[in-house]
């Protein structure tokens, strides 16, 4: 399908905004840092050296329910590691170390007593003891709930969102919360409240956003389990930047209450919550419990043969004009990971050229400003900026922002001011519609019942800090999905040749995330999963 001469126009103006963006935001760096003296090369966070901090979950819950060791010493531990990395990452933006220590005490007490069997302990708190950490956008009585916006720096939660609670229940105890991009739609977690958060494999990457500092603090060891949310990749990206697992969930399986901003209209459709976590073996038992009753929709408890499945595999969108080019090793890094199926396996990997995948960015962009089933246009993100206060003018503020008038930060004036412009385009607007429900219907018969797809996490490794201004389209390669529903679970595969992780997204059709997580499990055996930083 050809470009229209809107649509043509559209992508010379959007780059070149991006690119104006970007020597921008580059030169004030320059300044500030100028300003301030700073220099110095590239720093990764040291390996742990604590064991409790290599253990998945669940193993950390056994061990606690078993009494071979204290869910106090389990939480210090944590505790002590994030003391040790966070000044350098930036990842917790608030804790709540007094209290996470009184609960793990109580967890001991209760232990200690006896009145229930380690069967029964398992059964009612999968997660007894086990330190956790949440985005910031997520709802935690007594932690701040900002989203980053300056405007809602003073709000503190009274109440816990639905899956926090639902992990406390489990016996899980929350240490804090961590940072995101300002109201949650940018892929590099950076703000005007708490600030950047840090890659611990290179400091002078990204981590991702939105859920940039629950990546960074699973991927240095600073947790081992947490909560992300997912409109556009917000899991997976930052899975992905860091090395860890993150699983989007089918559509609806997880509720999203109790996150600023909360999705409405058809927005609610792509939005997921899901889990981030260090190890595959908790992912499932992570999802069992955000999911509450509604797992039952799933067949967590069949058990998958991966042998059995249809591999099919897809190296890169097509070639779209809105998005970078595959990195060579990210290529390199799926053909390995074709080789071992077939290999290990005996499988066909088949190749698939979905043509359609070329428009994931346009497809993304229409249905985000589709309007509800009553006829109402959707959310402006301007809108959200300026959270029920004074109207924000994104152009306005894109002319205060160099003289550091502004409050908000410069992706998230570039973002309203994009959302003007593909606005002007309601005729492609619609066709990108007709094109999604399309795209749908030929991924779900082509996965079928028992079918995975290999796709890209992202086109680059994690990139240097600003960097992503220039390629603001880049998430297409994950937000395409939340389009159309389906479960994806990022899976780290190691290091690439700079160091930094690589990974992969397995796709797998809609309540079939029972498959994605059993080949998570497959893959991390195969190729070792998160890599410890600070080690080559």
């Amino acid at each position: 399908m050809a470009l229209s001469h809107l649509e043509r126009c559209l992508v010379l103006l959007l780059r070149a905004l991006s690119r104006s963006l970007l020597a921008l935001s580059a030169l004030v760096a320059r300044l500030s840092a100028a300003v301030g003296g700073r220099g110095g090369g590239p720093l990764t966070v040291e390996p742990p050296t604590e064991p409790l901090l290599l253990l998945p979950g669940v193993q950390l819950a056994r061990r606690i329910r078993r009494r071979q060791v204290k869910s106090v010493d389990v939480v210090q531990a944590y505790i002590n590691r994030i003391q040790e990395v966070n000044p350098i990452v930036n990842a917790l933006v608030k804790d709540r170390y007094d209290a996470a220590l009184q609960e793990a005490m109580q967890v001991d007490h209760m232990v200690s007593e006896g009145e229930e069997d380690e069967k029964t302990l398992q059964e009612k708190f999968p997660f007894l003891g086990v330190p956790c950490t949440i985005k910031e956008a997520f709802a935690v009585h007594g932690m701040p709930n900002s989203s980053g916006l300056l405007a809602r720096r003073n709000i503190i939660s009274s109440t816990d969102a639905i899956v926090v609670s639902r992990l406390k229940q489990a016996g899980a105890i929350p240490l804090g919360v961590t940072n995101c991009s300002e109201l949650c739609m940018w892929y590099e977690s950076s703000n005007n409240v708490y600030g950047r958060t840090r890659n611990p494999y290179n400091t002078q990457r990204i981590v991702g956003g939105s859920s940039g500092g629950e990546g960074c603090i699973l991927a240095a060891a600073g947790s081992v389990i947490g909560v992300g949310s997912d409109i556009g990749g917000s899991i997976r990206m930052p899975a992905f930047f860091n090395g860890v697992y993150g699983h989007k969930p089918t559509t609806g399986l997880v509720p999203n209450e109790g996150q600023f901003p909360i999705a409405v209209g058809p927005r609610v459709e792509f939005m997921c919550t899901g889990p981030m976590c260090r190890y595959a073996e908790d992912l499932d038992p992570l999802l069992r419990v955000m999911a509450g009753t509604e797992i039952n929709k799933l067949k967590l408890d069949e058990e998958v043969e991966i042998e059995s499945l249809k591999f099919y595999s897809m190296e890169h969108d097509g070639g779209s004009v809105f998005v970078s080019p595959v990195d060579p090793d990210l290529i390199d890094t799926q053909r390995r990971v074709v080789d071992y199926l077939q290999t290990d396996l005996g499988v066909e990997v088949q190749n698939v050229e979905i043509k359609k995948m070329r428009y994931s960015f346009q497809i993304w962009s229409a249905m985000m400003s589709s309007k509800s089933a009553d006829g109402q246009p959707a959310q402006l993100f301007a809108d959200l900026m300026s959270d029920h206060g004074k109207e924000v003018w994104p152009v306005w503020e894109l002319l205060k922002w160099p003289l550091g008038l502004s409050v908000h930060t410069l992706p998230a004036i570039g973002l309203a001011l994009t959302e003007r412009f593909t606005a002007l385009n309601e005729g492609g607007n619609e066709k990108m519609r007709n094109m999604a429900q399309s795209l749908r219907t030929e991924l779900e018969n082509l996965l079928g019942k028992d079918g995975v797809l290999l796709y890209p996490s992202h086109p680059r490794v994690a990139p240097k800090h600003h960097l992503p201004l220039g390629v603001p389209f880049n998430f297409a390669y994950t937000g395409i999905f939340n389009i159309l529903g389906f479960p994806v679970t990022q899976c780290p595969l190691g290091l690439g040749k700079e160091g930094l992780p690589v990974g992969i997204q397995v796709v797998a059709n809609h309540f079939n995330d029972h498959l994605t997580l059993a080949v998570a499990r497959y893959l991390e055996k195969a190729f070792g999963g998160w890599a410890v930083p600070g080690t080559s």
